[in-house]
């Protein structure tokens, strides 16, 4: 609780009836120049005589409050977005920031109010390993889905409850080397995809801060982009506090080598917008002396410090720190997994359900006997950023409440025989070393995909690790932590099999009858696995035994695709996949259930069962959500946010951020998939009728508002997602296939009609035109679309928008940036500078950019001047209209240059360009860059 006020004797920073500007203007005022840099890391320092105490950033709270104890576990953050209810999302952030601010009352030192949540990275490609930590590959449903959360953290009053972080800026979808890749974003692709997904929850005051990313934006750390200043911070209504990701500002020179040294490194983030730096845990010393020796050595000023410091203090400011009282003060730990949180991860669970495939197996009709089979079925697992799970109601909880149920894990049983006999595990409860023993000793072995398996001895039921002085122990839980230690890949060998621990990368072997790792290959010892008891057999006569068999399927998340690793495919993992075969053909009345953070290409059950079932990982109420599902209680409310493929193959490479040019995302692929974007069944049937538009022309400044009506025609009540698209029908530049522009979940009776509408703002059908650097509304014909999901369009319709007609290229306006080209082939986007601008560099010999609709005046200019770097040297051409065969219009040779950064101009006469032409600039040499061209009359 905060201190009473003094009125009289209060300084104005500590009066709640002044702004919050007016109150930090007074504050920084206050303060030295140390001061102010103590505010500048994660553990901000107290100021004993002003009365500030120690304030700290990062309380992590994804889908529920994290770290810190049991706490209400909500579904995962697909799984939240998988409802397609922003209100039912809001209430989730709400209960969550009450949570917050329960562990802060209790332990304030611990548990901050600036929580690291939401994240609104777009879901690009499935095989990002933190997909389920995402809302969607729509960058529009994700800005809605990330708002609503942030809303209910923040609270409802002007005071903030908590101060929600959305992560991570920018362009971040990657595991592999993500402190080291570069994601090239084209201009339409930063402005249209990524940067969208950003602004609604700034512009809404419901997010407050922003953490950038590990990785590098076009060439630069995303730790120092210039877009914090010019987008991020001109969005919000109020200040914005950057924190930085943990340890990424120790990337800037070691992985990145970005610069020389720390001062220098610190001086450019804070000048680019960094504010809070999570550095060396706790002691914030060694970087707060970075910060002072910049300040020295004249690469910062108190100005910048301030800036930063301001930031800071504004939070501080919001959060009520400084008031009398607050509104969130009476909030005690019995709101802590209280009855009605549980109630509300319960609905959220039950709403996130997603029922995939249906041939009249679900609802369930009163089965006597359900076999719940699978690795997933008696298990609920916490993930990276989940609470402790207070209680647990897994799916066979869940299905025991309501009929009789059999139970098999579906793991097989094996034994590992060495040279000098088998490996062994102790039988106390809290495990022991790993030996050879005369004796057979058994573990079940778990497969989690990507070559990932992990093993249970079964003599305490306690899963084997590789500690960190390499010696192999039965004492864990499960797989867990950080570092996970206990997951091994198998590889085959002459004769046999050699264990690997997939943490440290060393091998199984014996030394002194103990198994421990070793680096040595050679060294690991070789295993015979036998199989003593076989999975899918037994779970193939539990199966035959029972009227249905519900198999529940899926992901570990700490495992093979999580923080630090992706994932390299979309299969199920073989011995899953195989398990389920055997179900099935021991009775075809078998359901499938995926719990799983990420989309999986099911395309053999798919073919194959009769009924499949989607849901993130649900958090503690999932068994109660997934049996009033299954057994018909509620309508499967769920569906999916992303694109589910049937196979990676489909996929372009995981490092190509080119939505456009790539034809990845809904947006743009062109494929069939498995299951589309919007995709999501219903136990009973909807029918569409009386599409209605306000008007078939519109202006810019318009909205068109859509009407439709849709009635329940079956007999049963259900929940419909109605799903508005637009696709522009002619464009200048390539246009997305079909674009969500708005929805609304409905519930509907028997017999029952309603007429839903959305609201589109012609504004905001805009795209990102390169030759002017702006958005444009462009003069075209529409079609609305409107259905069930974005492959299930039940009835269309054209309108006109009255916008602009994008004319010729000027290229007597002013230079053109080569980053805003029209189409590539063999280039990377990289930085011109240190601080701000893109540029262009090739990897191979005929490399290409093309500039189209260039108006050459005439004939009138008569030189091109471009801006080239080069470590080499080279040659760029100039051709119309085709890359290989157009006609040559000049050619520059480029001379090497001192750095990447230090561009030279040189120019080439222009010969036979007039009218307006497709300029093409054909790299004939690698690792040429080109940042700029320009042209003389």
């Amino acid at each position: 609780m905060n201190e009473p006020a003094r009125h009289d004797q209060d300084p104005a920073f500590r009066n709640p009836a002044l702004s919050p500007a007016e109150r930090v203007d007074d504050l920084l005022g206050r303060l030295t120049l140390d001061e102010k840099i103590g505010l500048l890391h994660q553990y901000q320092a107290p100021v004993e005589r002003l009365g500030l105490r120690a304030f700290r950033t990062g309380t992590e709270a994804l889908h529920g409050l994290a770290w810190h104890g049991p706490a209400t576990v909500f579904p995962q953050a697909i799984g939240l977005a998988s409802t397609w209810n922003p209100d039912l999302v809001r209430q989730v952030g709400e209960a969550t920031g009450d949570e917050v601010m329960a562990f802060h009352h209790k332990d304030p030192q611990s548990v901050g109010r600036n929580v690291w949540a939401p994240v609104v990275n777009p879901l690009r490609d499935p095989r990002w390993g933190r997909n389920e930590e995402g809302y969607s590959e729509d960058p529009w449903l994700t800005g809605v889905m990330g708002t609503a959360y942030a809303s209910g953290l923040r609270g409802g009053h002007d005071v903030l409850k908590t101060a929600p972080t959305l992560k991570h800026f920018l362009g971040y979808n990657n595991e592999t080397d993500r402190c080291v890749t570069s994601s090239g974003l084209p201009p339409r692709v930063l402005h249209e995809y990524e940067l969208k997904a950003f602004r609604p929850a700034l512009e809404a005051g419901a997010a407050v801060a922003v953490m950038p990313s590990y990785n590098l934006v076009n060439g630069r750390p995303a730790h120092l982009s210039p877009l914090i200043k010019s987008h991020l911070r001109a969005w919000a209504p109020d200040d914005v506090l950057v924190v930085s990701d943990a340890y990424a500002p120790g990337n800037l020179t070691g992985l990145q080598a970005y610069h020389k040294n720390l001062p220098e490194a610190y001086a450019h983030a804070i000048k680019a917008g960094l504010d809070s730096f999570t550095q060396d845990d706790a002691d914030g010393a060694a970087t707060l002396g970075h910060i002072r020796a910049a300040l020295d050595r004249g690469l910062l000023t108190e100005a910048d410090i301030d800036a930063a410091a301001r930031h800071a203090l504004s939070i501080r400011v919001r959060l009520g720190e400084f008031d009398p009282a607050t509104p969130y003060d009476d909030i005690t730990h019995d709101i802590v997994n209280s009855p009605e949180h549980r109630r509300l991860a319960r609905e959220a669970a039950r709403q996130s359900i997603t029922l995939l495939k249906n041939d009249g197996l679900l609802p369930l009709a009163a089965p006597r006997t359900v076999a719940v089979i699978g690795p997933l079925a008696d298990v609920l697992f916490e993930d990276w950023y989940s609470g402790t799970l207070p209680y647990q109601v897994t799916a066979l909880t869940g299905l025991a409440e309501r009929c009789g149920t059999v139970h098999c894990e579906g793991v097989d049983r094996v034994a590992l025989r060495t040279e000098g006999g088998y490996i062994g595990a102790s039988a106390d409860p809290s495990g022991g070393p790993l030996y050879v023993s005369g004796e057979r000793a058994c573990f079940d072995l778990f497969d989690w995909g990507g070559g990932a398996f992990a093993l249970r001895a079964c003599a305490n039921g306690r899963h084997v690790q590789a500690g960190e002085d390499g010696v192999l122990t039965n004492d864990q839980p499960g797989p867990n932590g950080w570092e996970v230690r206990q997951t091994f890949r198998i590889e085959e060998r002459p004769r046999g099999v050699v264990l690997r621990n997939i943490s440290s990368g060393r091998y199984v072997t014996v030394a002194g009858g103990v198994v421990r790792t070793t680096d040595d290959p050679d060294a690991a010892a070789v295993l015979s696995v036998e199989l003593v008891d076989s999975g899918a057999a037994r779970a193939a006569e539990a199966a035959a035994r029972a009227d249905v068999a519900v198999v529940v399927l899926g992901d570990h998340p700490l495992v093979n695709g999580r923080e630090t690793e992706d994932r390299t495919t979309l299969a199920l993992p073989e011995r899953q996949e195989a398990l389920l075969k055997a179900v099935h053909a021991a009775n075809p009345a078998t359901v499938l259930v995926i719990s799983s953070g990420y989309p999986f290409a099911v395309t053999w059950a798919q073919e194959h069962l009769p009924a499949i079932v989607w849901s993130a990982h649900g958090g503690q109420e999932y068994g109660h959500a997934l049996a009033s599902v299954l057994f018909g209680d509620a309508d499967p409310g769920g569906r999916l946010t992303q694109t589910w493929y049937r196979s990676a193959a489909e996929l372009p490479d995981l490092l190509d951020y080119d939505i456009i040019a790539s034809d990845a995302t809904y947006l743009y692929y062109r494929g069939r998939p498995l299951y589309p974007f919007g995709h999501g069944l219903s136990y009973t049937r909807f029918a569409y009728s009386d599409l209605e538009l306000s008007s078939d022309e519109l202006a810019e400044g318009d909205t068109l508002t859509v009407r439709v009506t849709v009635t329940n025609a079956g007999e049963r009540a259900g929940e419909e997602v109605v799903q508005f698209y637009v696709h522009q029908q002619r464009s200048r530049v390539k246009q997305p296939l079909r674009q969500l522009r708005g929805f609304a979940k409905v519930r509907l009776a028997p017999g029952e009609s309603r007429t839903v509408s959305v609201d589109v703002p012609v504004a905001e059908l805009a795209f990102w035109d390169v030759t002017r650097g702006r958005f444009v509304v462009e003069e075209a014909v529409h079609k609305v679309q409107v259905g069930a999901s974005s492959a299930d369009i039940r009835l269309s319709t054209p309108f006109r928008v009255r916008g602009e007609r994008i004319p010729p290229r000027d290229l007597t306006a002013g230079p053109l940036d080569a980053a805003d080209h029209d189409e590539y082939d063999g280039v990377v986007l990289c930085d011109a500078a240190v601080d701000a601008g893109d540029a262009v560099r090739s990897t191979s010999p005929g490399s290409w950019i093309v500039f189209r609709d260039c108006d050459f005046a005439d004939g009138r200019l008569s030189a091109c001047v471009l801006a080239v770097s080069s470590d080499e040297g080279g040659v760029v051409t100039l051709r119309l209209d085709d890359p290989l065969t157009g006609e040559v219009a000049g050619a520059v040779t480029v001379p090497p240059t001192v750095n990447r950064h230090d561009f030279v101009e040189v120019s080439t006469p222009l010969a036979g360009a007039t009218g307006v032409r497709d300029l093409y600039l054909v790299y004939e040499s690698e690792g040429v860059t080109v940042s700029a061209l320009g042209f003389c009359p």
